[in-house]
């Protein structure tokens, strides 16, 4: 599917809109939620670090955006119950939810399948699988009351075309993009839910930093370069668009 770089995003995009970012203490969730803010939305910062989500927190109100709320949770340790919690957070803080972007994320430096461990699949698969569908199944119920409902899955190019050394991670991120059309054909009858998946490619992040430490982090892209993509994704102007791969 075609990328979404030149799309304009109008000031008021997002106005009135209730969106749960993933990851959003670092990287492109940072960005993401900032920019969700600055275009109107009220912004949910779920992360691992309470500290880091303080932090944009604070830029989001400092920029003059609708006061966000921080929901800190580890998605590796989660439960049914905290998926339930954040929903119920969710609706009596808010009272709706319009939109979420899955984007926290977990992966260990790369190696062979051989030297990869059991309890690492596990934290893998829970982190960027398991954690998405759960997150998404406990908030049905608002997204369903949301007149125009988008979720977004940040995935990974090696989740899309494998390749060595990637492993669990890959094969997670290959998961959650089966998990989104199987989930886009399941509300086909349900005009106002949508789901996709963004790919952002080669991107200036920690994720990244992890992965290749030894390269030159000037010739990468940097997060706010994707955010057309994530505007449009999220917007109502990709009413009609679900089930679709996109690439940055």
């Amino acid at each position: 599917m075609n990328d979404f770089k030149h799309y304009q995003a109008s000031p008021n995009l997002l106005r009135n809109r209730v969106i749960l970012v993933t990851g959003a203490g670092q990287g492109i969730g940072r960005v993401a939620a900032l920019t969700y803010a600055a275009h109107g939305a009220t912004v949910i910062l779920h992360g691992r670090s309470v500290a880091k989500l303080e932090s944009v927190y604070d830029e989001i109100e400092a920029a003059g955006g609708a006061q966000p709320i921080i929901i800190p949770l580890d998605l590796e340790k989660a439960e049914t119950k905290d998926f339930e919690a954040i929903s119920q957070a969710i609706t009596l803080q808010l009272g709706r939810l319009d939109g979420i972007l899955h984007n926290a994320a977990l992966i260990f430096s790369l190696t062979s399948l051989e030297n990869q461990t059991l309890e690492q699949w596990l934290a893998l698969l829970r982190v960027n699988l398991i954690a998405p569908f759960a997150l998404t199944r406990a908030c049905l119920r608002l997204l369903k009351s949301s007149p125009d409902a988008s979720v977004i899955m940040t995935s990974e190019v090696h989740g899309h075309d494998p390749a060595a050394y990637w492993g669990g991670f890959a094969v997670a991120k290959a998961g959650a993009e089966t998990l989104v059309k199987i989930q886009a054909q399941e509300w086909e009858m349900l005009p106002n839910l949508r789901i996709n998946v963004l790919i952002p490619g080669p991107v200036h992040t920690p994720q990244r930093t992890k992965t290749h430490p030894g390269e030159a982090k000037h010739a990468l892209r940097q997060p706010q370069d994707l955010m057309p993509s994530y505007l449009y994704l999220m917007g109502p102007d990709s009413k009609s668009v679900s089930g679709k791969t996109v690439f940055c």
